[in-house]
């Protein structure tokens, strides 16, 4: 039996819980994020200077509002975490869902949580090109995203955020839904950016530009997710998605040549 908002009142017994949600121009996509969570003890927005309706569309929908400037996707969601009522928090982005069935085993798995368990983590599933993708690494993608903040926060580079847990993660069976990238552009452009980030933190970390990397990391990023994780049995969209891998390796690598020789031109 599905949980109806009617019957929130069966689980009791569980530690009440803060939605947050980071935003900048999210305007089309937060009625169905927060539809989703709408059995949730709190729902906090954290904006970074939306110039659409985002803010004002949150608040309609019964969110608490913070705005704070853009310094990152981990600062702003420790921001957010710091900031939440309760200390059992689920952190989802603007672009994703939570489905029926995964709400109902939130629910019930809070409502007997143990105290070892200090998180929980999801599988995500993708809708990509007019279909939800199965392979090539996009699924099942388990990802931390609901924990006990006392014993958790997330990681600070430039991209590629994680929630480290101080505890036993559980991972639950129902996907959160991911609506993602709307077009071929659209992943292109996600990836010029997330390559010039990605590019960042292996220079701050101390990572040497290779030519070896720059021509076989790309290729075999490729086979990874096209032939290793079957991205193949996706389709088109499959071989679209193990194109733009391969491109967005090439890309860190260039980049990371390109901020490397840039930097030693600057000591000259």
């Amino acid at each position: 039996m599905l949980v109806q908002n009617e019957d929130i009142s069966l689980f009791m017994n569980r530690p009440k819980v803060s939605v947050t949600i980071i935003t900048r121009n999210e305007e089309s996509n937060l009625p169905r994020v927060i539809k989703s969570v709408d059995w949730a003890d709190e729902i906090l927005v954290v904006d970074s200077g939306s110039t659409d309706g985002t803010v004002a569309l949150a608040r309609k929908l019964g969110a608490r509002v913070l705005e704070n400037v853009w310094s990152g996707y981990g600062q702003q969601k420790n921001f957010a975490q710091k900031n939440a009522t309760y200390d059992w928090i689920l952190n989802l982005d603007a672009d994703e869902e939570l489905t029926s069935d995964s709400r109902q085993e939130i629910l019930t798995e809070l409502e007997s949580v143990g105290t070892d368990t200090k998180g929980f983590s999801f599988p995500r599933k993708s809708f990509y090109q007019g279909k939800w993708i199965r392979h090539g690494g996009w699924y099942p993608n388990y990802l931390v995203r609901l924990t006990d903040r006392r014993f958790s926060g997330w990681t600070e580079p430039f991209v590629h955020e994680q929630l480290a847990v101080k505890g036993l993660v559980k991972k639950l069976n129902h996907p959160i839904y991911h609506h993602t990238l709307n077009g071929v552009e659209e992943q292109v452009l996600t990836n010029l950016r997330f390559s010039q980030l990605g590019a960042r933190d292996q220079l701050r970390r101390g990572k040497k530009p290779s030519l070896f990397r720059l021509i076989f990391k790309p290729i075999g990023k490729f086979v990874e997710t096209y032939f290793l994780k079957r991205g193949l049995l996706d389709g088109l969209p499959g071989f679209v998605i193990a194109v733009n891998a391969a491109y967005s390796m090439f890309l860190k690598q260039a980049f990371l040549f390109e901020r490397s020789t840039n930097e030693n031109s600057d000591r000259r």
